[in-house]
């Protein structure tokens, strides 16, 4: 591609830098999670959330400089472009997992999550842990909440109550 189409395509940038995040996370991130609309029946709700949030961040643990310049992205101008995006991919997979869970749990799960998952980004950006840190909060996360789940409904963390 010649600079004359790149500039005519892309009028920032930051344009530029959102293109080819977008791209990236689409071929890496994204991929394995287009179409996964059902939930896989001898999956439980909390090894399905982890199969997404490992098909999410493994890549980025291999390329943290992506991670890295995404992170700096979403903090620009085309920062709720490529996060819209993203929830456009995941929350589908999520959902599907989710299905059979009670639905003030999966809301509270989904506030949860998106917390600690956006306080990991940051930590991981400001250099305080590791990109190999995020994934093992989320699974500990996942973990403590499911078992609590599981003790207040009685059941298996699958089963709705």
């Amino acid at each position: 591609m010649s600079l004359s189409t790149i500039y005519k395509r892309y009028a920032t940038r930051e344009d530029l830098i959102a293109a080819a995040l977008q791209w990236w996370m689409d071929a890496n991130r994204y991929a394995p999670l287009a179409g996964d609309g059902t939930e896989r029946g001898d999956e439980s709700v909390p090894d399905g959330l982890l199969r997404i949030f490992r098909t999410i961040f493994e890549p980025w643990e291999q390329h943290p400089g992506m991670l890295k310049a995404y992170v700096r992205a979403q903090a620009g101008p085309n920062g709720n472009r490529l996060t819209r995006h993203g929830f456009d991919t995941v929350v589908p997979a999520v959902n599907a997992v989710l299905n059979s869970t009670d639905p003030g749990f999966a809301e509270d799960l989904g506030m949860i999550l998106s917390g600690v998952i956006l306080g990991s980004l940051s930590r991981f950006a400001a250099g305080e842990i590791a990109v190999t840190g995020i994934l093992p909060s989320i699974e500990r996360t996942l973990y403590w909440l499911f078992n609590g789940y599981e003790h207040v409904t009685g059941g298996s963390a699958g089963t709705h109550h």
